[in-house]
């Protein structure tokens, strides 16, 4: 439940910075700098879910504005998340040991402990950084 709650607030939050980027610049012409931080008073149930995860969606559209403003041939304008789309993921950091693996579970920042299938060995002593859900 945890996780559809987590994919769900990731996928809002990025649409939601999308469509105030969109309409600020069309409005002023000029670039809005937001940040999920501004969204938590009018929406508190993004307060729920990892903060580092809200985090991530932003710098995810981030660099998808930026791909699309240094090469428009390549890449192209920043899309919204689907719903419709089966591969809802996040990602979250790992800050003072809040991701860790122990045995055959992981431990996910407000989720807690859940089972790990992990099909490749870490190597001794590697720091977690970034987990991919």
């Amino acid at each position: 439940m945890m996780f559809a709650k987590t994919f769900g607030c990731v996928r809002f939050i990025y649409n939601k910075m999308l469509s105030d980027r969109l309409d600020y610049y069309k409005e002023t012409g000029k670039k809005l700098h937001n940040t999920p931080a501004q969204y938590k008073e009018e929406f508190p149930w993004l307060k729920e879910v990892d903060s580092l995860a809200l985090a991530n969606a932003q710098m995810n559209l981030n660099k998808a504005y930026h791909n699309f403003l240094s090469n428009r041939k390549h890449f192209g304008k920043p899309r919204f998340k689907s719903r419709k789309n089966n591969r809802a993921s996040y990602s979250t950091n790992n800050q003072k040991g809040s991701v860790r693996i122990e045995g055959h579970k992981v431990k996910l920042p407000k989720v807690g402990w859940v089972k790990l299938c992990q099909h490749r060995p870490l190597p001794e002593n590697s720091i977690i950084k970034t987990v991919t859900i």
